[in-house]
């Protein structure tokens, strides 16, 4: 590969990232969270009364909802960029023992 190859194939690929992330999102609910990139200042008084804030950065805040259609709701109260967290991926967590010789 060539330079000019690299420099346009990462950034397509980090496109095609935010794009898989951003239809899981809207289609399921698998998500226990969400992350909304840049909410504007009145975002928050827009939020339905059963989500949750779990945390507020510069550029995000965090958030949680047992109600189905989270992603389409946060977009619906004026959110930008709503994208899935807190999900396992694909492979499985690591098994730790407890102590040595178990």
């Amino acid at each position: 590969m060539t330079i000019k190859q690299i420099l346009l194939a990462v950034p397509l690929l980090g496109l095609g990232w935010v794009c898989i992330l951003l239809g899981v999102s809207l289609m399921t609910d698998a998500a226990p969270a969400y992350v909304v990139l840049l909410p504007s200042a009145e975002f928050v008084d827009q939020l339905d009364p059963d989500m949750s804030i779990l945390a507020v950065g510069p550029i995000s805040i965090t958030l949680a909802a047992d109600s189905p259609r989270v992603a389409a709701r946060l977009y619906s109260a004026g959110a930008r960029v709503v994208l899935p967290a807190g999900l396992p991926g694909c492979l499985p967590a690591p098994v730790i023992p407890n102590e040595i010789g178990d």
